[in-house]
């Protein structure tokens, strides 16, 4: 790696890592939780709002994925030079993001239970 400071405590470095495969692990949890979405019989859901929430699945899913190792990176810089770790700018979008998706999902889900 060639991120110029001094080398941090390996646990640091270890859990910046665990951190990076979480961000993966959330990506591909999203994509199979939109890829199940849009799999849903069209007579369960309205047919619209159910390809809309698999849309908003996936592109959380591209948005963790795709951002995974620059978080990762932007990470350990701060972490060898001992500077402020980075703030995740788009973290109100993730927790909407999904909030939004549950939320609408319940909705459905208690409409096609009458």
């Amino acid at each position: 790696m060639d991120i110029e400071g001094e080398e941090p405590d390996p646990r640091f470095t270890l859990a910046n890592e665990r951190t990076f495969l979480t961000w993966l692990t959330t990506s591909l949890a999203l994509s199979a939780g939109g890829v199940a979405m849009a799999a849903v019989p069209r007579d369960v859901f309205v047919p619209w709002l159910r390809t809309a929430l698999a849309v908003v699945l996936v592109l959380l899913s591209v948005l963790a994925g795709a951002m995974a190792y620059p978080r990762w990176r932007h990470v350990q810089r701060a972490l060898r030079r001992k500077a402020p770790l980075p703030r995740l700018a788009v973290a109100s979008l993730f927790g909407y993001g999904v909030a939004g998706v549950a939320v609408l999902a319940l909705v459905l889900i208690l409409i096609a239970g009458r």
